[in-house]
């Protein structure tokens, strides 16, 4: 039975589903922190934080393979999950941040006194607003993970390789002249 691409296609809804949910999740939440440090050293994290955003993935590809092999899930389902979730955080935590900083001191305050925590402002009230930063950051986060070349390559495993790989893999086994 030849299924041609299919398993390709699901794998790579598979590692974008779990992938883009977490990775923006995360990111709102660590936007929403980083918010509230209008100090110096928040501003030195900020930083550091988009540093963390021009680093070339490339670079870090050995280290996670050497962590990754260590933990003992290299070339695993959550290896390529949890690689989509790490490099998206910076970008998206930029993001969030500068659209939290953006919202009025006034109204963190209003939701401080009607007895609001953090939690609670941060699932009732900010989520919600930030529904234009979250649509951005889903589509950024699909599109970059759906994409992906070499982090399907070297972390999803035989069992788990997205449709890109899989696309290259029969281009790259043509004989003769390559069938575009």
């Amino acid at each position: 039975a030849c299924e041609g691409i299919q398993g390709g296609f699901w794998n790579s809804v598979r590692i974008v589903v779990p992938a883009t949910l977490i990775s923006v999740l995360l990111g709102a939440l660590n936007g929403y922190a980083l918010s509230f440090w209008r100090n110096k050293w928040g501003d030195l994290l900020f930083g550091i934080i988009l540093l963390g955003a021009f680093v070339p993935f490339q670079i870090m590809v050995y280290p996670l393979v050497t962590w990754f092999r260590l933990g003992g899930f290299y070339n695993t389902y959550w290896a390529i999950v949890l690689t989509h979730c790490i490099f998206g955080m910076p970008v998206l935590t930029i993001l969030f941040r500068n659209y939290y900083v953006a919202v009025p001191q006034e109204l963190f305050k209003a939701a401080r006194i009607d007895g609001g925590g953090f939690w609670r402002i941060f699932f009732q009230l900010m989520l919600p607003m930030a529904t234009p930063m979250l649509i951005v950051a889903v589509i950024l986060q699909v599109t970059g993970i759906w994409n992906d070349f070499i982090l399907g390559l070297v972390f999803a495993g035989r069992e788990n390789l997205p449709m890109t790989v899989q696309l290259n893999n029969i281009v790259n086994s043509t004989q003769g002249e390559r069938a575009y």
